[in-house]
């Protein structure tokens, strides 16, 4: 008697309805190892099972010129530099805001308040015949005006210009005059005073708001603020 035999009757009659046969069970001892869907070639999208939108493949991916520049961080947009070195003032190409004329005015009528003490003492000492006072006088006078002095060559500013918001600065570039070139401007001043004052009223209907001072050393005033 065969095992294959139909007349077997240990033989377990298979379903003629269902001629499929069960799935191969895997070898005693090791797990059933679940089904992975089949990989595709390399070269070849992979292709998406039914119900699910497909997903961007490699080749769609953008390479590396396409990300943003800074190791993924957005490029800031770059600042214009400022003119004449100050971030208040517009960049190269835009006319600065100069100084009116009584901005002008008024800044050098500060500085003068700022000798007014020792001029009283001058004052004073020659009156009452005290020569203390007067050679104290005219020592706190030269010191005052070599300290304006320098700080307006180094920064564009004296008391009187700080105090309104305006600098003394080059017109080329916009920097301080320098010490040498500030003692220039202060004896150009001279030409100034020539034809009734007729430099120091200028500013009042000139484009740049110069004195002849300023026309022969190349400075203009400018705001700060």
């Amino acid at each position: 008697m065969s095992f294959g035999s139909p007349n077997n009757p240990y033989e377990k009659p298979q379903n003629p309805q269902n001629p499929q046969q069960p799935p191969q069970q895997p070898g005693y001892g090791y797990p059933q190892q679940p089904q992975q869907p089949q990989q595709p070639g390399y070269g070849y999208p992979q292709q998406a099972p039914q119900g699910v939108p497909p997903q961007q493949g490699y080749p769609q991916q953008q390479g590396y010129p396409q990300q943003q520049p800074g190791y993924g961080y957005p490029q800031a947009p770059q600042v214009p530099a400022s003119a004449y070195g100050y971030p208040q003032q517009p960049g190269y190409g835009m006319q600065p805001s100069y100084a009116n004329w009584g901005q002008r005015f008024l800044g050098t009528l500060v500085d003068m308040l700022v000798f007014a003490v020792p001029y009283i003492l001058v004052g004073v000492g020659a009156a009452n015949k005290t020569a203390a006072l007067v050679i104290i006088g005219y020592l706190a006078i030269i010191g005052l005006a070599i300290w304006l002095l320098i700080m307006e060559g180094r920064t564009g500013q004296t008391l009187g210009k700080k105090a309104l918001g305006i600098r003394l600065v080059r017109e080329s570039d916009g920097q301080p005059l320098g010490v040498g070139m500030a003692f220039v401007r202060r004896l150009a001043h001279f030409l100034d005073s020539l034809a009734c004052y007729l430099g120091w009223l200028w500013p009042a209907w000139d484009a740049k708001r110069q004195t002849f001072a300023d026309k022969v050393c190349s400075s203009i005033v400018i705001r700060t603020n």
